[in-house]
């Protein structure tokens, strides 16, 4: 308890650096999964390639990542860019399977009724069927938000600085509160960051139950009525 009380600072500096690395990589991937996800849920042919190979993409250990991204991009070895592609990576892989779920799970009366009333195809999707798709999309990215957060710490063994460091010095040095607080402040981003994504998604989707929103991020109903006020083009 001693080591955590005289290390405050680097704690606090580090779990700042650790917040910086994951929020990047939860944003690019959200933005790159909706295409990627539209076009799976869109066309039969595309979506066993698409879901298949983002599925495959979670499976490379990061790692092993790590080493083959950087011949590929020309990019270091030793960088906070080649983390940061990785984990856009693996967001991807979770929130693309995510998104196309959820725009399965609108209702196909209400995508009919939007149409009969005048709805084109670009400004039905983001009127009415992404935002009644918001709550599962939500799911996936506070699962990806966890899971990027988690693996920040894995960056610290190509020299990226996050609370990672407080993993491998702590077992270096046998501290073991150094690596509790580690552990302690990762589950702590974790759960403020999903909290904060549980607010934005009752701020951006009032139509929706809190209970769905604020609960656990697994499941939601398919039959949700229309938004009020929804996005048009």
């Amino acid at each position: 308890m001693n080591w955590v009380i005289n290390n405050l600072g680097l704690i606090g500096q580090l779990s700042l650096e650790h917040i910086v690395l994951a929020l990047p990589p939860i944003l690019i991937g959200f933005v790159v999964s909706i295409p990627l996800g539209y076009l799976a849920y869109r066309f039969r042919l595309t979506r066993g390639l698409i879901l298949t190979l983002t599925g495959l993409l979670y499976t490379i250990p990061s790692l092993a990542l790590f080493v083959i991204l950087p011949p590929l991009l020309g990019i270091s070895f030793i960088s906070s860019l080649n983390l940061s592609i990785a984990l856009t990576i693996y967001a991807v892989a979770i929130m693309a399977r995510s998104v196309a779920d959820a725009l399965a799970s609108v209702d196909p009366a209400v995508r009919q009724s939007a149409t009969a009333v005048g709805f084109g195809g670009w400004r039905r999707f983001w009127a009415v069927d992404f935002p009644l798709a918001g709550p599962v999309v939500l799911a996936g990215v506070r699962v990806a938000a966890v899971s990027t957060i988690s693996l920040v710490t894995v960056g610290i063994l190509i020299g990226v600085d996050s609370l990672g460091y407080l993993f491998t010095n702590g077992f270096q040095r046998r501290i073991v509160p150094e690596i509790l607080a580690g552990v302690v402040m990762v589950v702590v981003i974790a759960l403020l960051v999903d909290y904060l994504l549980a607010l934005l998604g009752r701020a951006l989707m009032p139509w929706t139950s809190k209970r769905v929103l604020g609960g656990h991020p697994a499941a939601t109903s398919s039959r949700t009525p229309i938004p009020q006020g929804g996005m048009s083009t």
